[in-house]
């Protein structure tokens, strides 16, 4: 692998920049995703929302050391897997302070399916072990499309970096993660026909005062939620999602986001987390070349139907 230096990451850019609309906020730039705070609230969090800068430091340290490798004491066995050499963690809490990204419901957690989602994942679960063909395995398996780019921007535990570029027409978010790219139309045009379907969606945005909102609609089906084995329970062509990019300061980007699909989930859901601005290039993201994991997988899949 790689890697490709963009041009952004060598180029200082202001706070502010003049497009058709008059003076923005610019979000051009490299921004960084990881961080030590969840998705979901852990259960011992329960009600608590916020933690105080000396409760986020500790959690941050207790994190730190969970993700030691290996944990002391412990003893190497098997082939293992990526180390934390190719790990990307992160080392800090949301600078919000919040001890989940989820937002709403005020557990922290997301909502549960609905009866004919969880029949779509109980039957997804149940055929984990019998893949067939490369088309059986998720899309990230298959190196077609990852939860990072999103619609919504969520970190993973490495490549967990956009470039953003910004003119007075458009936002284009590139994800490092297989290189996905997302173009948010700012020229008032509709969406698409509803015949027109993608992974990510179709995505227009308007300003309101210094906050970027950004309307996704038009997914298709089969990106399921997390990325999972292939199913499409959460993410599917009834999805519709509404994001929002403020600054936080000049090195913050605050993110937030909705998420509305009343055929996978009981509830409407809501996130926010917050990127930090890199000086970091961008890598190149090789997933379809030498994929050998996904023939190796199925082979291993076909060497267990053989044991006796």
């Amino acid at each position: 692998m790689l890697p490709l230096r963009l041009a952004a990451a060598l180029i200082a850019v202001p706070a502010i920049v003049v497009g058709q609309a008059g003076r923005r906020p610019n979000f051009d730039g490299i921004w960084n995703s990881a961080t030590t705070t969840p998705l979901e609230r852990p259960s011992q969090l329960k009600d608590k929302a916020f933690f105080t800068p000396q409760e986020a430091a500790e959690w941050d340290r207790e994190f730190a050391r969970r993700n030691e490798e290996p944990p002391p004491g412990a003893k190497q066995t098997g082939t293992g897997t990526y180390n934390t050499v190719y790990r990307e963690f992160g080392t800090r809490s949301v600078k919000t302070l919040r001890t989940s990204i989820i937002t709403d419901p005020p557990d922290g957690r997301i909502p549960a399916l609905t009866p004919v989602a969880a029949e779509v994942k109980r039957r997804r679960l149940e055929g984990l072990t019998k893949f067939e063909n490369p088309e059986d395995l998720g899309l990230q398996d298959q190196c077609l499309s990852f939860l990072t780019a999103g619609p919504p921007l969520l970190p993973y535990s490495y490549n967990s970096n956009y470039q953003i570029v910004q003119t007075g027409d458009a936002v284009l978010i590139h994800a490092e993660m297989i290189h996905d790219a997302r173009i948010i139309r700012l020229d008032g045009r509709a969406h698409a026909p509803s015949r027109i379907r993608s992974w990510l969606g179709d995505s227009i945005g308007h300003w309101e005062g210094e906050t970027l909102v950004v309307d996704t609609t038009n997914f298709n089906d089969g990106n399921g939620f997390y990325g999972d084995a292939g199913g499409n329970f959460g993410w599917d062509r009834n999805l519709h999602l509404v994001e929002r990019f403020s600054l936080l300061d000049a090195d913050t980007l605050l993110y937030r986001f909705e998420v509305d699909n009343p055929t996978a989930f009981t509830r409407p859901w809501k996130g926010e987390l917050t990127l930090a601005r890199s000086s970091e290039p961008i890598y190149e993201y090789a997933c379809h070349e030498g994929n050998y994991s996904l023939t190796n997988m199925l082979r291993g899949f076909r060497a267990a139907e053989r044991k006796p």
